[in-house]
């Protein structure tokens, strides 16, 4: 009866447990031999219920432990394909960035051009702008020439003034030391009897700013003669102007007289 009881117990103990349970069993026969009470196979088998409880819980925490790695391996894949991911971006980045640098350093390459370019361009304008003011002196000075020549007999006809002597280009001393102003045309006259000054500018074009500076202009000599405005005869030589600021430049009171006056 015992011995089926035992076996009974044994069947309920996992296959791992059986061997060295039962070799247990035997060297505690060999022991106690017939001697052993039932009761003490009873407690046997309460102290192997219990080794198979302490088992059955060892395998159920040791399930939720592979549960758990499970998850974590999971949780882990996850977190290599995001950093995947982020490496991917990363390199798409470091691409973008590269060709960014590589853009900025061809937009400064040909900013580079450009400005060596526009220097080209200022210079060669700075020297246009030279030659063109050369030939512009060059035909002011013949307005000039002609002016001294012509004017006079055109100043008795248009204001009946009798000059005191010819007309000349003028060198005033300016406000500064050492400094000069230039009159194109300079000369005294008579008009019913009065002493008047006569001064005149010699341009290839005229233009309302021009205008503005000559009168700025007569209005520094006239100071610097001591000649009241009043005594003071306003013209202008020009090779061509348009309507307005010819009608402007009357209205100021400045004698207009084309090129072509002057034979």
């Amino acid at each position: 009866m015992l011995e089926v009881e035992l076996l009974e117990a044994f069947e309920e103990l996992p296959q791992e447990l059986r061997p060295p349970l039962l070799k247990v069993v035997r060297a505690i026969q060999r022991v106690v031999g017939e001697s052993v009470k039932r009761d003490d196979f009873l407690e046997l088998k309460a102290v192997v219920g219990e080794l198979a409880e302490a088992q059955r819980r060892t395998e159920e925490r040791l399930d939720e432990l592979a549960q758990r790695v499970d998850q974590l391996a999971v949780r882990m894949d996850e977190l290599a394909e995001a950093q995947r991911r982020t490496e991917e971006r990363l390199g798409q980045l470091t691409v973008r960035v590269d060709q960014l640098a590589e853009a900025q350093r061809e937009t400064e390459r040909r900013l580079g051009e450009l400005a060596q370019r526009m220097d080209q361009l200022t210079e060669a304008h700075a020297e246009t702008r030279e030659r063109l003011e050369s030939m512009s002196d060059a035909v002011g000075y013949e307005l000039e020439n002609k002016s001294y020549r012509y004017l006079p007999s055109l100043l008795e006809r248009d204001f009946g003034i009798q000059l005191e002597g010819r007309l000349l280009r003028k060198y005033l001393p300016g406000t500064k030391k050492g400094r000069y102003v230039q009159v194109n045309i300079y000369g005294w006259g008579k008009k019913n009897g009065r002493r008047v000054l006569v001064l005149g500018e010699a341009k290839t074009s005229l233009s309302k700013k021009e205008v503005n500076r000559f009168l700025k202009h007569v209005e520094l000599v006239s100071s610097l003669e001591g000649v009241k405005g009043e005594d003071v005869v306003k013209v202008a030589v020009v090779h061509t102007v348009v309507p307005d600021v010819e009608a402007y430049a009357q209205e100021k009171g400045v004698k207009v007289y084309w090129s072509y006056d002057l034979v």
